[in-house]
């Protein structure tokens, strides 16, 4: 099977809270899949042709590795959730992230989903976080992808990813070269601060020189008004609080905003 590169918009399905996350308030697996589908609906009805399901109403997250990895069962509502999109819509590219950095998971989920990449938030290096010390494992994910038979399964990582701040000083350039070319990434991801906030002008220019042509996203804060500002460096854009009612993150999808955001995107970013 042959690998997806990034291209254009992925739209976000942000997950409510699941069982036994301190923000559950009982939902049934029924009420979470029509929530989840709802949200995919505004977003192929709007015109994006991809999206990336992520766990996260689950806040605190659990750091994703050996100790401390995404629930079982979240990983099994995730499963569900993936393949009754892709059941709906089976030309869909989709994604899968499992909060904060469970590449295993998000793997594993991938592979029995038919998805077509995942997400890592450290991929490569050492970062302090709210969940604390999380370090990636690019040895360990590339080689279980390898084992999984899912080499074309592309593997979307971060970039001195949000709500972390690297353990040593490391340079924006520095942080891309190491996530593609010593960890294998097949594209990478830049962020602002947070959920929501703007990209940094001067170091998506950074990474996208240090890129060296291997697709370069952004993965906060893109709102169809400053896309002009970011087009001439990217491949594409991970939008989730933009297409939301209101702008608000815990909202459903407004497919008149996903309609906005496609005509911006278009306008400006020739692919």
């Amino acid at each position: 099977m042959e690998k997806w590169l990034p291209r254009g918009l992925i739209g976000v399905v942000h997950l409510p809270a699941l069982p036994g996350d301190p923000g559950y308030s009982g939902q049934s697996l029924d009420d979470i899949l029509a929530f989840a589908i709802a949200d995919a609906d505004a977003i192929i009805g709007g015109g994006i042709r991809a999206l990336i399901i992520e766990n996260f109403g689950s806040a605190p997250f659990p750091k994703g590795n050996a100790q401390q990895p995404m629930p079982s069962h979240h990983t099994a509502i995730m499963s569900i959730v993936a393949h009754e999109i892709r059941k709906k819509y089976p030309d869909l590219i989709l994604g899968i992230n499992c909060l904060r950095n469970d590449a295993y998971a998000a793997l594993g989920i991938a592979v029995a989903t038919n998805a077509n990449f995942i997400r890592v938030n450290v991929l490569t290096g050492a970062y302090v976080t709210d969940q604390g010390l999380i370090e990636g494992d690019a040895y360990g994910i590339l080689r279980f992808r390898q084992q999984l038979a899912a080499n074309h399964i592309a593997i979307l990582a971060d970039v001195l990813v949000k709500h972390a701040t690297p353990l040593a000083p490391l340079s924006a350039s520095d942080a891309t070269k190491d996530t593609l070319l010593r960890g294998h990434a097949d594209a990478v991801i830049v962020t602002g601060s947070g959920t929501g906030e703007p990209v940094d002008r001067r170091t998506l220019e950074e990474v996208f020189h240090a890129a060296d042509g291997a697709p370069v996203l952004l993965g906060s804060g893109t709102k169809a008004e400053t896309l002009p500002n970011y087009a001439s460096f990217i491949k594409g854009a991970i939008v989730g609080t933009a297409l939301k009612v209101d702008g608000k993150v815990h909202n459903p999808v407004d497919i008149e905003r996903v309609r906005r955001m496609v005509k911006a995107f278009d306008a400006v970013c020739k692919l």
